[in-house]
Parts: structure tokens; sequence; C-alpha cells
């Protein structure tokens, strides 16, 4: 059983590249971080469709602190399956701390940043996770729309 992952770019410079268990994920756009303890959403340029009963977990990859000092601000983002409208992009939400009070950080549109893994959702039913198990080949498909409803951003559950 092949998991299609439904994705519509935003920035073309932002393809998805599997790199072991993980899908890396890029910058969007160029950032420069001039402040010590600055927020910032970073967008990722994509739009993506998961499979029914799946969720993503989106993490900074393991260089992304020691070249860019930034950690992601909600330790972990989980990005659920109704997330898949055509204009609900993903983020990066992240800290930036400087090394000295003269540094600034600056994000290159397409650097990798993050990477999230894709699995059945705790509420998943039990042949879901038991095919998972069996095949977990993942298969990513281009699409020029998603044709979902948008569910309204970054940290948008319930908030409507």
């Amino acid at each position: 059983m092949s998991k299609t992952l439904k994705v519509k770019y935003l920035n073309h410079n932002c393809k998805l590249e599997i790199h072991g268990d993980f899908i890396d994920l890029k910058a969007a756009e160029t950032i420069t971080f001039t402040k010590n303890n600055e927020y910032r959403a970073i967008p990722l340029g994509v739009c993506i469709e998961l499979p029914k009963h799946f969720i993503a977990k989106t993490v900074p990859r393991s260089s992304t602190y020691k070249r860019f000092r930034i950690i992601q601000s909600n330790s972990i983002g989980i990005i659920d399956y109704n997330y898949k409208g055509d204009n609900d992009q993903w983020f990066l939400p992240v800290i930036h701390f400087r090394k000295r009070e003269d540094s600034t950080c600056i994000i290159k549109e397409g650097d990798r940043i993050a990477q999230f893994e894709i699995m059945p959702s705790q509420f998943a039913p039990w042949w879901v996770k038991l095919n998972w198990i069996f095949s977990s080949k993942i298969k990513i498909v281009e699409v020029n729309k998603l044709g979902n409803n948008d569910r309204g951003g970054l940290g948008s559950t319930n908030t409507k």
C-alpha cells in the first residue's frame, strides 16, 4: 500500500526531498534575523494533502541550530490530515539566538531547515496501522490544486 502525498508547491525552490526516514523542508523566502530571541514563522513553500488517517510531525534538521542558531518554538509541529487546503502553507515557527550583539543570521530561500515524517494518527483504524507497518512506501505527487477547503493557517485548530 503506497502512501501518496499530494503537494502543491507555492515555491518551486522548496521541492520535497526524501533523505532516510524523513522528508526535508526548505525555507520559502530569505529571512534575516537581527535581534536576540526573535520569533518568526518561516514559510516552507508547500501545501500538502496527507493520506486519510495520517498526521505529519515536523522537527528541525539536526544541523539547523548549528548553522542558523534557530530552534523550533513549539518543539514539535503536528499537522493534521484536515490541514490540506490550497492556502494551508506549512510553516516552521522558530526563535533565533544570536552569537554576539552585532551578529545577524540569514536563512536563504531553499535552505533545508526542517524535516517531517508521516504516520497513522492515534485514531486511525487498526487496518490502516497494520497496512502502514507492512508497506510504508511514500509517493510524492505534485499537483496544481489540492481542491480542499482551507483551514486557516498556522495554529488554526478550533480557532474559528
